[in-house]
């Protein structure tokens, strides 16, 4: 589940982000503490922390003092929002890349996810 290649405490932060985008964590409900994060992760409590004072920073979080840390109103839309920003550069332009080396046109490329979509 976790990815070598980035930093533990990012990913923590990816999880908890992509729970709030698919809805399995609402807004103003309570996230996992940081020793709940650690333990089921098998890593560091501080490292579980980092990734949750990411959130709290990029104001997905906010804590109540002596209770924990809970989504922020509107943080679903905000994450989804900026993950949209960040789309076609991260999955379009490579994809596009690749159909220019072999030929592919736009006009394919719509007919590919046309058809893609109508056998989901």
């Amino acid at each position: 589940m976790m990815d070598a290649g980035r930093p533990l405490f990012q990913q923590i932060a990816e999880m908890i982000e992509n729970s709030i985008i698919d809805g399995s964590l609402a807004e103003n409900t309570q996230v996992p503490s940081t020793n709940e994060l650690a333990a089921f992760h098998r890593i560091n409590p501080a490292t579980a922390g980092k990734g949750l004072a990411q959130l709290v920073t990029d104001g997905v979080l906010y804590k109540r003092r002596g209770i924990g840390m809970f989504v922020t109103e509107g943080a679903r839309d905000a994450l989804r929002f900026r993950r949209r920003a960040t789309f076609a550069k991260q999955y379009l332009d490579p994809m596009l890349a690749e159909a220019r080396k072999l030929g592919i046109d736009t006009g394919e490329i719509k007919t590919m996810l046309d058809d893609w979509e109508e056998a989901r």
